[in-house]
This record gives structure tokens, sequence and C-alpha cells, in this order.
């Protein structure tokens, strides 16, 4: 590829609107093109880039045994009403009718259409386990895309399908995934992602694992230890909390002018945050039930622990006159029967706290919840907080990082083979629903995160397995023909060698042709100038400026040949951490 004919447009300017690096250096390299938001067109770097990451995870799948398929885009309602996920989804599923008035989707997920290929073919228990795999585009409309390719409503992905009959032959084929996603990311260039255990959120099933790459820039936060290696996102990680019982005390009503928050609880009573009982209400999405949860003042409630207890969508809650609330003064005694009441385990043991008395500028002191409230039973619906006690290792180490979640993992069960009436009849003679297993990599995502935390100031580093050429001619004075003619001759060797090559044969200054260079990110650069020539000699550096010497233009082709290969094993030796 010659520069003088590369489509899309290089500039220095950094984007108003661009909120990380990695969306910034993308529209400035001419890697993207906004469309709509969330929603770009992709220029040659960037599709020479992802066909490459595609490369490396069909290799990886087809290693698995997976079998590579196509699904529709576009899916009929009814094959989503039959996993139930018609109804259940909300409006990040785009809903539509075809010119005869049935209902259709577009895609975001294809577990339907999975088994749906599948469930006759999996009739016979000879044939399993097997995996199908995709790699496909998909939309979801996301209410807030943001942070380019990050985050996205149409989107590339390749996701996989596997299908078992016993619990143990998932889990072993669950581990080979794993460790197959952990060589993908080494392989194109980001082998510090980690593993975390995370929340299975609309896919349903019992156990999954994100990978993320940890970057400020990460929208997702995850609890970290880095006392024995523990991690997992903040959505499930446990919360655990130690409470000093303390003594018992008399419930006594209070009459709290002004009072309103936890903090002024605290003032009010002289106690530390740790003595209150704090109230968050929700209601459920579908029925409009009200929700109260109840838990240490000190701590927070995570909404996905809650909505995994109950079993539904929850909203945060609007307080009418009917409703028997008074924002400020909510406590579990003597709470209406019509409301849920759900309590947080940090509230466990304690002998006497301080809590709203569901009237107005009103509080108890002295409650005891076994005491005063039937002994209710208490669940983990806490956020894990920074300096919390590791589930790990019992150490109050905890820190939270933020990260771009780069692919995923589920155990999905029977969820979708028993929706869908997908059977085989085990050695009992008796019918038995498979177990899935759901594997997602976005493949664009998976671009931008490189980007983000493989670049310098200037511009992305792309790594060379997955950079969009492998070496980048840079020709300055391209006007005087001899140094013209040295560079088209070298560039015709490297096409000839079958090496990935880009040709910058403008007649620019060499300030616009070095920053346009920085911003394509190859990752070896050759330089020929008419010093360089007069030296009989070409200039050969690495991006990242580690590498950088002359050698004869004669053995300029032997020497970038021994540079791709020395870059190449440095990332598949990289250590997992």
């Amino acid at each position: 590829m010659k520069m003088s004919e590369l489509v899309g447009e290089r500039f220095r300017e950094k984007p108003a609107d661009c909120v990380v690096e990695s969306h910034s250096l993308m529209i400035r390299g001419g890697y993207i093109k906004y469309v709509a938001a969330g929603i770009y067109t992709q220029l040659p770097p960037l599709r020479k880039i992802t066909r490459k990451i595609e490369q490396i995870i069909k290799e990886e799948m087809d290693a698995l045994g997976g079998q590579e398929v196509l699904f529709p885009v576009v899916l009929p309602g009814s094959l989503w009403a039959e996993s139930g996920r018609y109804d259940s989804v909300g409006p990040e599923l785009m809903r539509m009718y075809d010119r005869n008035k049935v209902p259709m989707v577009l895609g975001m997920t294809h577990e339907e259409a999975a088994v749906q290929l599948v469930r006759e073919y999996g009739r016979s228990g000879s044939k399993y386990p097997f995996m199908i795999y995709q790699i496909q585009t998909k939309f979801r409309d996301e209410p807030r895309p943001r942070a380019g390719l990050i985050r996205v409503r149409e989107f590339t992905m390749k996701d996989a399908y596997s299908f078992h009959i016993s619990q143990e032959d998932m889990e072993l084929f669950y581990d080979r995934c794993l460790k197959a996603y952990q060589r993908i990311f080494t392989r194109v260039g980001i082998g510090e992602v980690a593993v975390v255990v995370s929340d299975s959120g609309m896919m349903g099933g019992s156990i999954a694992h994100e990978f993320m790459l940890l970057t400020p820039a990460g929208e997702d936060s995850i609890a970290v230890c880095p006392a024995c290696g523990y991690k997992a996102n903040v959505e499930t990680a446990e919360s655990i909390t130690k409470n000093d019982p303390g003594p018992a005390e008399e419930l006594k009503l209070v009459k709290t002018p002004g009072v309103q928050t936890i903090e002024d609880v605290c003032a009010f009573f002289s106690v530390p945050v740790e003595k209150t009982c704090k109230a968050v209400v929700y209601q459920k999405k579908r029925t409009g039930e009200l929700i109260c949860v109840f838990l240490r003042g000190d701590m927070a409630v995570n909404e996905t622990k809650v909505r995994n207890i109950i079993g539904e969508d929850i909203i945060p809650a609007v307080l009418t006159e009917d409703s028997g609330l008074y924002a400020g003064s909510i406590g579990p005694f003597k709470l209406s029967n019509k409301i849920v009441a759900l309590f947080d385990r940090s509230l466990q043991n304690l002998n006497s706290i301080i809590c709203g008395a569901n009237a107005q500028e009103h509080h108890y002191t002295g409650l005891n919840l076994s005491r005063d409230c039937g002994a209710p039973d208490f669940f983990d619906f806490a956020r894990i907080s920074e300096e919390a006690v590791c589930p790990g290792c019992g150490k109050p180490t905890i820190v939270l990082s933020k990260g771009i979640e780069v692919g995923n993992i589920f155990q999905l069960g029977t969820k979708y083979t028993q929706a869908m009436n997908m059977q085989i009849i085990d050695q009992e003679n008796e019918p038995v629903y498979p177990l899935m297993g759901c594997y997602g990599i976005g493949v664009g995502r998976l671009a931008a995160s490189v980007c983000q935390v493989r670049r310098d100031e200037f511009g992305p580093v792309w790594p060379i397995t997955i950079a969009p050429w492998q070496v980048h001619i840079c020709c300055l004075r391209a006007d005087e023909p001899e140094v013209s003619a040295c560079g088209g001759e070298l560039y015709r060797a490297m096409l000839e060698e079958k090496l990935e090559v880009i040709y910058d044969d403008r007649s620019v200054s060499a300030g616009v042709m070095f920053s346009d260079a920085d911003l394509l990110g190859v990752p070896i650069r050759v330089i020929v100038s008419p010093r360089n020539i007069k030296e009989n000699c070409v200039e050969i550096v690495t991006r990242d400026k580690r590498i950088s010497k002359k050698v004869g233009i004669e053995s300029g082709i032997l020497e970038v040949r021994a540079l791709i290969k020395k870059l190449t094993a440095e990332i598949e030796d990289y250590s997992i951490s």
C-alpha cells in the first residue's frame, strides 16, 4: 500500500468530544469515521487490524474443536419469545416488523439461534460435546455509547456456544476455553488481561468470568486484592464486614427535626456511622411492588445483587403519599407488609442500631433486628469498597480498579435448552436437557483496548501480531529521483518477499511524514533519506523507540525479517499473569 493512495485522512488536532485516548487516536489516525451515536465506519487500517484479530481468534477456537457457522443478523421475534427474552430484555434489543407484520429483532447475541440450529442435530448423545462459533455483526441499542469503539451500538463479535451432557464435561471445556482466551489476549499483545469473576446478567447461568484490561479508561470497576491476587467485578464481589455487636439497648422513639441523611443521624446522636441503618427503596419493574433494602449506614447497595436475589429487574422507587414511606425516616420496625424488606449482612449481629421510624422526623434507637423484627434472613446486598475485607484471604486490602471488559465466558446451564425444548435421551432412556456454555469477544472493542494501553503521546504502538502493516517505509524527499528510486525499489522488494508494508511516497515534510507514521503505529519503520543514501544505508527504527540502527541498503530486508521475528517472539513468549 502506498500512502498516496490510502483512503482516509490523518490530522494532529485532538477531537473535542473524545473522552479516551484510543477514541481520539482512531479518529486522528484515519481508523474510524463517525456515522451516528455508537456507529462507525471502519477504514482500511482498522480493517487490517480486526482481520488479524479475527484470524487469531479463529485459530484458537478451531484448536478447541470449534466449528465456524454464521447466524442471521435479523431473527424472528418468535425465536426470542421461545427463550422468554423477547419480553424480558429491555430497549437494548432492537425490535421491528417486516412487511408481513411479523415481529423481528436485530441480533445482539445468538443463544436462541444456536439452539435452533442444533436442537435436531443434538438429539443423539453420541454427538456431544460440540462447539460452534461465529464472527458476526450485532446491534445493541446502548443508552450511552461512548469512548469510540469501546462502547458502541453496532459491533463485530466472536460468540461461541458449546453443548454438553454432563456438568463435569461442561466444566472441563469451560476451563479449556478460559485458557484459550488467555492465549488470544497474549497473542494480540495484552497478556496482562485479568480474569475476574462476574455476573451473568441477562445471559443467565450461574458461573461467569470476564477478561478485564485494567486501565483508568475502563467503565467497569474491579475489586483486586494485592495480597492474594483475588479479582472480581464489583457487581459480584462478596462484601464482608466485621461488626462490633455492642450492648443491647431498649428500643426508643426519638423526634429528630431536620434529620434526613446518615450524616445528620450521626451528628444528631453523636454515634459512628457503623451504628446506623440505611434504607434504599426500589420497585419491581414489572409489577411496581416496593422493595426496601436495609444495610449499614456506611455501605452502598449493589443493585446487581438485589436483582439476582429477587429474580427480576428493579428500578429506583418513586415514593408517593400512599407508599407510607418518608424519605430520610425509613426503617424496618413495623414496616408495612406490602413492602418487601431485604436485609444486608452488614446489619447481622448488631445489638443496637439507629434507624428511621417510618414517621416524618422520627427515628428509633436501640433497634435489635433479631428481637424487634422477627429474626430476618440476611443476604449480601452491599457493594464492596476500598480497603474492604478480601473474600479470598480475609485481609482488609481490597483495591478498586477500572477496567475494560475485552471478553466474557458463561456457564449457561440448561437456561436456553430447556426453554426451547432441546432434549436428548440419556442412558436411562430419560429425556434430559443439554448444558450450554457461551463465550464472547468484541473484535472492535479489543482493537480499541489494545490502542488504549499500547500507545505513547504521538499515537498507537501496535503489537506486531495485529499491526495494520509490519513495515512502514518513510521516503524523505521523495521529490529527489535517487531517493524515490531507492524507496520504490525497497518497497517492491518487500512486496516480493511477502512482507506487509506501507510506503510513504508523498512529497511532504519530514514532520508530516513522521507524524502520520506515529498515528499509524506500524512496529518497524525504515527511513530512506538523501543523507542515508549517501552513506549507502537505511535507518531502521521500531515504533516504541527501543531499537534504532543503520544498516546497509542491501541487507535492509534481512534486518527487517529478523526484527519481525524478534518482535513476534516477544509477544508469544509473554508469560500470562
